[in-house]
């Protein structure tokens, strides 16, 4: 790598915009701080440092430089970045060449990326004609075929098992994958729909039956190395470039709502493939905006998904609107039946979550009944305890008194029981961390570490003094970086990260480093103090080698010249 191309990128691109631009910034002092998209976060815990150009969780320990954020946030490798920032700022890169990196799983992207290309040539093929017909009667036409490179599996169940064999692949491999079935073709004669990973790499396949047969509709890839169901969101690749520019995030439950929606233009949207909502999807959805908008369909197990998925993310810290299908309306069939402009017109008039769910608990009471009614009322008011838009609550009482001719003191009153009756939620303050307190030892080299990333005048003591950290990975940082205050004559931390781009080990502890609550300027003599600490660790070490030899010794003058090196250790000479 060239490293004076990819620093040039990186002074070039301010940190705090390229976060902004992706998460909600409020600057305190001279940080930025907003909610970290690295885990389940409901306060903001990132701090970002336009002095230092890095960002910092404290909760979850995330740290890095502008490049690192952008691999873990938008999940692509450090070339993906640099080209991303380098358009950016308009850098050139030239011919800059990277080291590959070994990834285990590749072989299997592989496998997939050739499967994909075969079901897409059947669907070329007469085999296709009736495939395609099918599809242009659900009003999805070759435009749409090749832009979700939609295939055909063949009534054969042999050909795409053969095929990669040819290729040397091995049945076990392609078991292992779901490709296969013992010795045949897992997906025979189906319509083949890829499913994409967070990186856009196919990682399965959804196929469906397009005849008369008694087949289940829709036969899935099973879970495997490269696909987990639950960390998928299908259509995620696309959607990351688009929610920019719409704002929002639109999820939907399947993919052919998003294949439809994206013939009007809308390709803000990802799918879910089921009804459920994991973890790991809404932390997915939290980086993609802020602003998520829930299109499921409008069946009662699709209302019941709204509900549940709303309450999810309202406790990470985020109200979703609702766009409310009516009729058992899916995104598909309804844009089909309505067009464009009726779908945009219910999207621009989503409801938020709660408004929505307080509309929900309608359902099923009987209004005739003051009981049932009574109960109905106290619903509402516990639901909107938890709103913190005032205007909103006013308005909700409002209603209320006038739907119910109930007088409006009489709500409020009952309201702000419920509100009081609220927990408060206690900030961490701390780290959630299953880590063992630092002892002395290991603070002060920690400290060493992070002062000489801060003042060159640790890094030359440390050269004078020889210091020896005990610990390997630790001295290879310290190497680190006085090499590359040698050869660049200033420490930029951000840009070391950069350096360090391949030495994972020494990443992580870089990491571990910053995030340590050292003062950010510091005495000498404190300085010197973290040294003793260090040798006084190492001389202890000798020492227990040294009487762990004795114990073993059987010759009496060699114990005694080994009690006499003991004794001058602990003298200090």
């Amino acid at each position: 790598m060239d490293h004076n191309v990819i620093q040039e990128v990186r002074s070039k691109v301010d940190i705090v915009d390229v976060i902004g631009e992706r998460i909600p910034l409020v600057q305190k002092g001279k940080n930025f701080f907003g909610v970290c998209p690295f885990h389940d976060d409901t306060h903001p815990s990132m701090s970002v440092s336009r002095e230092k150009q890095i960002y910092t969780c404290f909760s979850c320990h995330a740290t890095g430089n502008v490049f690192q954020f952008i691999m873990d946030y938008e999940h692509v490798d450090f070339k993906e970045a640099l080209k991303m920032l380098a358009e950016r700022v308009n850098v050139s890169l030239g011919n800059l060449h990277f080291k590959k990196e070994n990834n285990k799983n590749e072989p299997l992207y592989e496998i997939y990326r050739l499967a994909t290309k075969y079901y897409q040539n059947n669907m070329n093929t007469n085999y296709g004609k009736k495939a395609k017909q099918y599809l242009a009667s659900r009003k999805l036409g070759e435009d749409v075929i090749k832009e979700f490179e939609i295939g055909l599996s063949l009534a054969s169940n042999h050909d795409l098992v053969t095929l990669l064999q040819q290729k040397n692949y091995s049945l076990a491999t392609l078991n292992q994958i779901g490709l296969a079935s013992d010795d045949h073709d897992t997906f025979i004669d189906r319509i083949m729909f890829p499913l994409y990973d967070v990186a856009g790499k196919v990682v399965g396949f959804s196929g469906r039956i397009y005849d008369t047969s008694n087949a289940n509709k829709y036969l899935n890839t099973k879970e495997t190395p490269i696909f987990k169901k639950g960390l998928t969101l299908y259509h995620y690749h696309i959607a990351k470039e688009a929610t920019r520019t719409a704002k929002c995030v639109i999820v939907m439950e399947g993919f052919m709502d998003v294949i439809r929606a994206s013939t009007i233009g809308v390709s803000n949207t990802v799918a879910l493939m089921g009804t459920a909502l994991t973890t790991e999807q809404a932390n997915l959805l939290k980086r993609l905006s802020p602003n998520i908008v829930l299109c499921l369909d409008g069946d009662d197990p699709g209302k019941q998904a709204t509900l549940k998925i709303g309450e999810q993310l309202l406790k990470m810290g985020i109200e979703a609107k609702v766009l409310s299908l009516d009729n058992d309306y899916d995104p598909d069939t309804y844009i089909l039946e309505f067009g464009k402009d009726r779908f945009m017109s219910l999207l621009e008039n989503a409801i938020p979550f709660n408004d929505y769910k307080i509309a929900a608990l309608k359902t099923g009471v009987n209004f005739q009944s003051d009981e049932e009614k009574s109960a109905y009322i106290h619903r509402v008011l516990e639901q909107i305890s938890t709103i913190d838009d005032e205007i909103r609550i006013e308005i909700v009482l409002k209603n209320l008194a006038k739907e119910f001719d109930i007088g409006y003191n009489t709500l409020e009153k009952r309201f702000w029981e419920y509100k009081k009756a609220k927990p408060i939620q206690k900030i961490e303050m701390t780290p959630k961390s299953g880590t063992k307190k630092q002892d002395k030892y290991q603070k002060a080299i920690y400290a060493i570490l992070y002062y000489m990333l801060q003042d060159p005048f640790v890094i030359d003591q440390y050269e004078k003094e020889g210091l020896f950290l005990p610990d390997e990975t630790c001295r290879f940082l310290a190497s680190e970086i006085s090499y590359y205050y040698k050869k660049y004559g200033m420490i930029v931390v951000a840009d070391l990260y950069t350096y360090l781009q391949d030495k994972k080990e020494l990443l992580t502890l870089l990491n571990q480093v910053l995030t340590q609550p050292f003062p950010a300027v510091i005495a000498k003599d404190t300085i010197f103090d973290y040294f003793k600490v260090v040798r006084e660790y190492n001389k202890n070490l000798e020492v227990n080698r040294l009487q762990k030899m004795m114990e073993k010794e059987v010759d009496p003058l060699e114990q005694a010249k080994i009690a006499e090196q003991i004794r001058m250790l602990r003298m200090g000479s």
